[in-house]
């Protein structure tokens, strides 16, 4: 009879991980406050509040909710004058916004590949793609786990390049004491449905110069001059990404769970990673004492196929599915995908631009090691983590079974 639950064998958990997003009465009184105020939009009190409650929290001057993490990201480029004929840094292991924020506003992004040990941008790489062209560099947090942010911001004052954090998945983790988002030019948020804080949707920018706060600040509101205070006059070119004041109501309250749901993930996340190091199938990405603070929106480890009777990604994923653990294979690299060939960005892209390049550290992690574990998964009980792990080895001891 077949061990694996993939195969009609017992799943090893039968019950449920917490469910997300995390909510009780005090949201919906929130959103009830919000209702009968009769104030929606346009930067009510309820956004008011979020923009100084958030860059409170992450310890900067300046703080600006707005409709998504996305449009967070094309304004700041905008804000920082970049455009037509710039390139900008990204690495090929992230969300595609981070991609498609660049090309919106007219640059070229140019792609350096992975450290192995982290699946963050390697500073080595960013160096060697710096050209005469260069204008930002885009250090993506991922999973909630900082950049080396002093070799970045070394290679951006050598370079005279502005940095802009792509802190999406990185809300409250810390390099070196200093919350991320906080070290660059400026720094990009996330509120999406998965995210650690979320509204469904939303996003915020901090930053610490209030040159780029003001122009992000115009941008956001259509183009209006925030200091003369004339409704219909916009002298700026901008666009509307106002937070609503139903997001900032939401988010108002979910931070007050924050700080306590992020020690429950980072606890089960040292457990995680404990546990998966004493396996012969599995790795732990590397640790580094600089990371004070890691903010677990996923949790990331390697899978290794050679240990596992040549198992491959796709069909350990299944099996583990099949056993009651939710998890994914991640992002599919960047350089590959569509949209760098669509029309529309041949339009945008210089003319020298080169996609046909390989990016051995990025191919590993999405098609051969990376396996994601949710945020949500992080916030169950040690018995849980412990589910996860047992699942692994059942799968991985008897993986002939898939193999035949």
């Amino acid at each position: 009879m077949s061990k694996l639950a993939i195969n009609g064998g017992a799943p090893i958990k039968t019950d449920l991980f917490p469910k997300w997003p995390i909510y009780d009465e005090r949201e919906e009184e929130a959103l009830k406050k919000v209702l009968h105020s009769g104030v929606w939009g346009t930067l009510g009190s309820e956004v008011t509040a979020f923009n100084k409650k958030f860059a409170a929290y992450q310890g900067a001057k300046f703080a600006l909710g707005l409709t998504n993490g996305t449009h967070t990201l094309e304004i700041i480029l905008r804000a920082l004058d970049i455009g037509l004929g710039d390139e900008v840094i990204v690495p090929p292991y992230t969300f595609n916004a981070t991609v498609s924020a660049v090309l919106m506003v007219g640059a070229t992004p140019v792609f350096a590949d992975l450290d192995s040990d982290t699946y963050n941008i390697d500073p080595v790489m960013v160096e060697k793609v710096v050209t005469k062209n260069t204008k930002a560099i885009i250090p993506v947090h991922i999973g909630g786990r900082s950049c080396d942010m002093d070799a970045i911001m070394a290679i951006a004052k050598k370079h005279n390049l502005y940095v802009v954090e792509d802190a999406a998945q990185a809300l409250g983790a810390e390099w070196k004491g200093t919350k991320l988002g906080n070290i660059g030019h400026a720094g990009s948020f996330s509120f999406q449905v998965s995210k650690n804080l979320t509204a469904g949707e939303g996003g915020a920018i901090i930053t610490n110069d209030e040159d780029v706060y003001d122009n992000c600040f115009s941008i956001h509101h259509c183009g209006r001059d925030m200091k003369s205070g004339l409704w219909y006059d916009h002298p700026f070119m901008g666009t509307n990404a106002r937070m609503t004041e139903w997001q900032a109501a939401i988010l108002n309250v979910q931070m007050e769970r924050l700080d306590a749901q992020m020690e429950t993930r980072t606890r089960n996340a040292a457990y995680l990673n404990k546990r998966l190091a004493e396996l012969p199938y599995t790795g732990t990405l590397a640790e580094d004492a600089r990371i004070t603070k890691n903010a677990y929106h996923l949790f990331i480890f390697k899978y290794f196929a050679e240990q596992s009777k040549g198992l491959p990604k796709a069909k350990f994923i299944e099996a583990l599915k099949a056993e009651g653990i939710p998890c994914a294979p991640g992002y599919v690299n960047l350089i590959r995908q569509g949209m760098l060939y669509s029309p529309q960005a041949k339009r945008i892209l210089r003319s020298d631009a080169n996609y046909d390049i390989l990016l051995p550290n990025a191919e590993r992690a999405c098609y051969e090691e990376g396996i994601w574990l949710y945020q949500y998964m992080l916030l169950g009980t040690q018995k849980d983590m412990d589910d996860v792990v047992d699942a692994i080895v059942k799968v991985c001891e008897n993986a002939d079974e898939l193999m035949k």
